[in-house]
């Protein structure tokens, strides 16, 4: 490669490492917006969830054939970008296939088997793709998958197909520059599976041939670093966060709901406990905006595949209610995207309650956590509703008439029922009468 080309990918590298550099920052400032987590991280027991959920996918395998073949996109991912990874240096010595001279046959073994995985990555893609574009699943298609949803899903895996397509055919045209003997293209051994494919360029003369080789060469590097760009904008973004998000989920049981520590303090002080936490009372109870949320629910908005397990796992979705736990994901992602639009993070007039996520989507979830078990990423929407819920009834008073006697009752009687206790049988010995 000579000094221009090379010029060239060193300022285009660094230009879209600029970019990628901007757009993480932001992310990161929009995640750093909310309030710390009460979660205690213990560093064994989260690597050992990291590893299980977001690397290894477990949650996925609950159907066997979609589980593998999503597995074979994510380590096939992870797998090939070792291969990218040579091309880069590649690109910034002026080299051609850097390590093949120090690693030998192990270097054969290792495009292979790299190519294997593209190969599995191909496949599963299209099967993907036909699934989305020809099979009725009913969550690819809820009230929230609008026309770029669905889209964003669609693009990702076609630009997907294009790029281990375009990695399988440089090498197969490098295979054939190698039979050829060309200078710069020095003798790597028979790739599993582009070396079959090399009869392709039989047809081309050498210079032709060098020509489109860089030009597969080229192709696939930009459209790595321009997937690269795409993926932080789109909901492909779990493939970086889901990593942090598992990492630092919850360690309490699935359907544990945290109290709120200044109402516990509270109430303890009122029964004459000693306090169990202290500092100031809080301005505001609950959550009205995404700053009032914490962190962590931030990073997993963020982290959201839009895979649709939580939505279809909800009774109150089942049931023909607006609530859909995707659907809160992705309005607290947008509301946090629109924040990161203005320099300050200026609110303006808007707030997530209302112009984002509506009161009657909060009240009708019945907190049963089944969005929770059902995430793959270890995401919980859960906590995003419970905190705009407290906002609305503790804050606003806005409750439905059956909660407000409900919480009455409670509060009067100990109880959900409008009797005092003594009287809480009465009606087994009106049916014990009613038997004599």
């Amino acid at each position: 490669m000579s000094l221009i080309p090379q010029a060239i990918f060193i300022i285009i590298l660094g230009i879209f490492g600029f970019i990628l550099f901007r757009r993480f920052s932001l992310i990161a400032k929009l995640i750093g917006l909310g309030k710390e987590s009460p979660n205690k991280v213990d560093p064994s027991k989260a690597f050992k969830r990291m590893m299980l959920f977001a690397f290894g996918q477990k949650q996925m395998f609950d159907k066997p054939v979609l589980g593998i073949l999503h597995f074979f996109i994510y380590a096939g991912f992870i797998l090939i970008n070792i291969e990218v990874l040579e091309i880069i240096l590649d690109g910034i010595l002026g080299t051609h296939r850097l390590f093949a001279p120090y690693l030998g046959s192990l270097y054969t073994f290792l495009i292979s088997f790299f190519e294997l995985m593209a190969i599995l990555v191909f496949v599963a893609c299209l099967v993907f793709l036909f699934r989305r574009l020809f099979v009725n699943v009913p969550r690819f298609h809820s009230a929230e998958m609008t026309k770029w949803p669905k889209l964003d899903a669609n693009l990702i895996l076609i630009i997907e197909i294009l790029l281990v397509s375009a990695i399988l055919l440089l090498d197969a045209a490098d295979q054939n520059l190698q039979g050829r003997g060309i200078e710069g293209y020095a003798e790597t051994g028979s790739f599993f599976f582009s070396a079959g494919l090399s009869f392709l360029f039989d047809p081309f003369s050498d210079g032709s041939l060098v020509v489109m080789e860089r030009g597969l060469w080229w192709f696939h590097i930009l459209g790595i670093f321009g997937f690269a760009v795409y993926v932080s904008y789109s909901k492909h973004l779990h493939i970086f966060l889901a990593f942090p998000n598992a990492y630092y989920a919850e360690n309490d049981p699935e359907g544990k709901m945290n109290n709120m520590p200044d109402i516990t303090r509270e109430v303890e002080l009122m029964m004459g406990m000693p306090a169990s936490s202290e500092g100031d009372p809080p301005e505001s109870f609950g959550a009205k905006d995404v700053d009032q949320l914490s962190k962590l629910s931030l990073l997993g908005a963020f982290a959201c595949t839009e895979c649709g397990r939580c939505t279809e796992q909800c009774p109150a979705n089942q049931t023909g209610k607006k609530l859909s736990p995707r659907k809160i994901m992705m309005s607290t992602r947008d509301r946090m995207e629109d924040l990161g639009k203005n320099k300050d993070f200026d609110k303006g007039d808007k707030t997530l309650i209302r112009d984002y996520i509506s009161e009657e989507e909060i009240l009708a979830c019945t907190s049963c956590q089944a969005c929770v078990e059902a995430c793959p990423v270890q995401i919980n929407p859960l906590e995003i509703i419970f905190e705009l819920r407290r906002y609305l009834v503790m804050e606003e008073s806005k409750t439905p008439t059956e909660w407000t006697s409900m919480m009455t009752n409670i509060e009067n009687n100990a109880a959900p029922w409008a009797f005092p206790a003594a009287e809480r049988f009465s009606w087994a010995n009106e049916l014990k009468n009613t038997e004599e």
